[in-house]
């Protein structure tokens, strides 16, 4: 995709070697290096870095925030979008869930973090739309393959880290440490202190927490009807009420509003004040029906598993789940382990089989269950909701894992249209 940039030398730049020629300079980042001789082969203008043109796209103009972790990143990065916009502030967000600006959807679902041009371009897009905030989502494969380069991040927060993404970066510990070098610099940055595996360069360094002391200590909290607490920052103390539930939403309602409180200089209690008309993110622990209780979460992670399995602790569980194929295999087992010990009936299905064999992914789950008696396997993941759906009684709960709000089903290379939610709908014949 090619982008004009007015008063250059060249008329356009772009990251694709193959739409070089005389008119248009090539970007050259850590992603397409090894397409440099073929740019030159197609007649660019010019080869250049993102540095030397990353002030015509504004970036100055605007604060831009950051925010990576295993879990949280798109509820964290919609909290931050929909408090600043309550405030009055014009914001845009870019995330996995697409580009937002101005409480309208400019672009649909992407990367978690786009390309290095395409982030600039949409910071491009904010500015020419007034906005003052960029609130964005950096994914573990962005910061090695330097999506965010060149980008002055305003703040950079951190929601927690456990297992994922071992299929990329091999080992737990290559992935923990990628996750903290985002934080390893003097930027400002905002890091979940209950986060043990938390490594940060503690100079412009503010903290939220539940468990341990930090800048914004949740002191109180329930989880009845929605959620609510109360939060000391120095000698403030002040209440909030929100509808998004369980205890793993607090942390990322804690990051929102620190960041928010920080960002803007506002008083803490007027941050606190919008809290409540934030709604949650659609897939993210969505009620998809009363009666019967049916939730759907993207969860697809064994610690993200654990925390919406852990926020319905009090009812009996229906759990439908399965893994992406042509991904971390470790932890599919874990995934196993978490649904027999936490749902009272588990159904393991097909997730986003790509390329590998849905049967084999399904092996790979049951290692991680001991006793199966209460496990049904049904690779029609259609099939599998409908015989949860059968089997629950009234006081029971089906939560249906691992896609969220997606609507397709990845099948070799095809995305063949497939939405949990509509699933249940149909079955339930409800609108």
């Amino acid at each position: 995709m090619k982008i004009e940039l007015p008063n250059q030398d060249f008329q356009y730049v772009t990251e694709n070697s193959s739409e070089c020629d005389e008119k248009t300079a090539f970007v050259l980042t850590k992603q397409n290096e090894k397409y440099l001789e073929s740019a030159r082969q197609n007649g660019a203008h010019s080869i250049i870095k993102i540095a030397d043109i990353a002030e015509l796209f504004g970036i100055d103009k605007i604060k831009i925030v950051g925010i990576t972790g295993t879990n949280g990143k798109t509820t964290t990065a919609s909290a931050i979008y929909s408090f600043l916009l309550d405030l009055g502030y014009k914001a845009a967000m870019q995330g996995t869930r697409g580009l937002f600006m101005n409480d309208k959807v400019v672009e649909g679902k992407t990367l978690t973090t786009p390309s290095v041009l395409n982030t600039y371009r949409h910071i491009y897009q904010a500015v020419s739309e007034g906005c003052e905030y960029f609130i964005m989502e950096v994914s573990s494969h962005a910061i090695v393959q330097e999506r965010i380069e060149g980008l002055p991040f305003a703040l950079k927060i951190l929601t927690n880290i456990t297992q994922d993404h071992l299929d990329y970066h091999k080992t737990l510990e290559e992935y923990i440490n990628v996750k903290n070098s985002f934080f390893r610099d003097e930027s400002k940055k905002l890091i979940n202190r209950d986060e043990s595996k938390a490594d940060f360069n503690y100079k412009n360094a503010y903290t939220y927490g539940i468990e341990n002391p930090a800048t914004y200590k949740l002191m109180a909290y329930s989880l009845n009807d929605g959620s609510s607490g109360i939060i000391q920052h120095f000698q403030e103390i002040v209440p909030f009420t929100a509808s998004t539930h369980g205890f793993f939403n607090l942390y990322n309602l804690m990051a929102a509003i620190g960041a928010v409180h920080f960002l803007t200089g506002k008083k803490l209690e007027e941050v606190t004040d919008v809290v409540d008309n934030f709604a949650g993110v659609s897939g993210r622990m969505e009620q998809v029906s009363v009666l019967p209780n049916v939730i759907v979460d993207f969860a697809h992670t064994p610690d993200g598993m654990q925390q919406v399995l852990n926020a319905l602790k009090e009812k009996d569980l229906i759990v439908v789940f399965g893994a992406g194929g042509d991904r971390d295999r470790v932890k599919r087992p874990l995934m196993g382990r978490v649904a027999a010990s936490l749902a009272k009936k588990v159904f393991i299905t097909s997730d986003n089989p790509r390329h590998e064999d849905p049967e084999r992914i399904v092996e790979d789950i049951l290692q991680g269950i001991d006793d199966k008696t209460n496990v049904v396997v049904e690779l029609n993941r259609k099939k599998a909701i409908e015989l949860a759906l059968d089997v629950q009684e009234a006081e029971e709960v089906v939560v249906i894992l691992g896609k969220g709000d997606e609507t397709y089903q990845i099948i070799y290379d095809e995305k063949l249209p497939f939405d949990d939610r509509e699933v249940v709908r149909e079955l339930l014949n409800i609108s």
